[in-house]
């Protein structure tokens, strides 16, 4: 394969520390501000998955986090494989912001549809930065440095527990009773988790976590990181 779909354009490197920080916060910070914004302002109880507070007063909050996360990706320019990757995440993000989850105890045809295809930009929104956290948050140019190392190990814990949740989401809603999703509300959890992971990982790539220490003739690590590195 091409290199040079795998190196990234040095000038974006600081430009983006920020946008990565920004992406990461909105992860981290979506699940909980849904849950307890419901509870706290319309008096709702946790819902069956994090896409059901569409349905709340939330929903422009939901809505409006999902598109920045969206806009966020499709702005981010880096390589040639975190471009396309970006893009088909920035892209699912949107989609599952304009297509909403079916409503608990269903809806109309045109809803249904909705929600099927609410499904798909999820999987694919997952998928794309699982790899993300796997592939391309991991890859190094040059020797790396004690905190990268642990940055690495960081990037792809996240994205296996982002896959974990996927798989246990599809046998959860396969072979979990509908008693036992009422009560225990698995798929939100689920969900969470795997947000969480993914802003976890936006963070740490960002360096608002885990980020290198100064050297002693005082040129940050980070910097010569980022030069050496390329991706950091």
């Amino acid at each position: 394969m091409d290199p040079s779909w795998f190196t990234p354009n040095r000038n974006a490197v600081l430009s983006y520390m920020s946008l990565r920080r920004s992406v990461g916060a909105i992860g981290v910070a979506l699940p909980p501000v849904l849950a307890i914004g419901a509870a706290v302002l319309f008096d709702v109880g946790l819902l069956s998955s994090v896409s059901a507070y569409y349905y709340t007063g939330m929903r422009g909050v939901l809505v409006g986090s999902l598109c920045a996360i969206g806009v966020f990706l499709l702005s981010y320019r880096f390589g040639k494989a975190d471009d396309l990757l970006g893009d088909i995440a920035g892209i699912a993000a949107i989609g599952l912001a304009l297509f909403p989850t079916a409503p608990e105890g269903g809806g109309t045809g045109r809803v249904q549809i909705a929600g099927v295809v609410h499904l798909v930009f999820a999987a694919v929104f997952f998928i794309a930065l699982a790899l993300f956290s796997l592939f391309l948050f991991t890859r190094t140019d040059g020797d790396m440095t004690p905190r990268k190392i642990v940055r690495n190990v960081v990037y792809r814990v996240c994205g296996w527990v982002i896959v974990a949740c996927l798989v246990l989401a599809v046998v959860t809603d396969l072979f979990v009773g509908d008693a036992v999703k009422a009560e225990y509300r698995p798929l939100f959890w689920l969900e969470t988790v795997a947000v969480l992971a993914f802003g976890v990982s936006w963070l740490v790539k960002g360096e608002a976590l885990l980020g290198d220490r100064p050297t002693e003739d005082g040129r940050g690590r980070r910097e010569a990181a980022q030069v050496h590195e390329g991706p950091a």
